[in-house]
């Protein structure tokens, strides 16, 4: 009767967490072994980076695999969808409407085209630029006002090679580099949570 009781208490304050003193953290990729590696999958290396660093461990439920960590006194929900980049949108709603998120508290996590190799920059709105989750995202949400991380993986491809870069793997230079950006990355996790997103923004973009 004891332990039922601190589990129910447990519960009832982690369901009764004030809906803005909570985030939701997408990352964006592919899910299965052949894309862990690849450009296109730099938003769920992400989050699981965060993740590891806040011993919070991932499993999986509808629609994707999801992790909550503390951090500050914020709950941050972590989410790798398991739909596929182009069906993006179904799970960031749904755990949006099932966790009671505002949309102010989500991050979405992509990689992006336009930007050199590990540049880092977080927008409040935007475009899609071309990319097919984003664009799903915006489809299904209604709306292109949420806050978004950018990550550059660089287009150091040749005409028509896109979709092959994109979900080619990181070269040897890229890899010497890689944990150190995402490790940057995670910060901007940290900042959007505390102190907002127009601070986080001018305190972290292109560093």
């Amino acid at each position: 009767m004891f332990f039922k009781s601190l589990f129910s208490k447990r519960k009832e304050t982690e369901d009764n967490i004030p809906s803005e003193m909570k985030y939701l953290i997408v990352g964006l990729g592919n899910p299965g072994a052949k894309y862990e590696n690849t450009r296109h999958n730099i938003g769920f290396k992400v989050v699981e980076a965060f993740a590891k660093e806040r011993e919070a461990n991932f499993e999986t439920l509808k629609l994707g695999e999801v992790a909550k960590a503390k951090w500050k006194g914020r709950q941050l929900i972590l989410l790798k969808p398991s739909t596929f980049m182009n069906l993006s949108g179904k799970a960031v709603n749904y755990y949006l409407q099932k966790e009671k998120i505002k949309i102010e508290n989500l991050l979405v996590i992509t990689d992006d085209l336009a930007l050199p190799y590990g540049k880092l920059r977080m927008k409040g709105k935007g475009s899609d630029g071309g990319h097919n989750g984003l664009k799903d995202i915006q489809a299904v949400l209604n709306t292109n006002k949420y806050a978004r991380l950018r990550f550059g993986v660089g287009s150091e491809f040749s005409k028509g090679k896109q979709v092959d870069y994109v979900l080619g793997e990181w070269n040897d230079e890229e890899r010497l580099q890689i944990e150190e950006r995402i490790k940057t990355a995670t910060e901007f996790i940290k900042g959007f949570s505390t102190i907002g997103l127009n601070q986080t923004m001018s305190n972290w973009n292109n560093k």
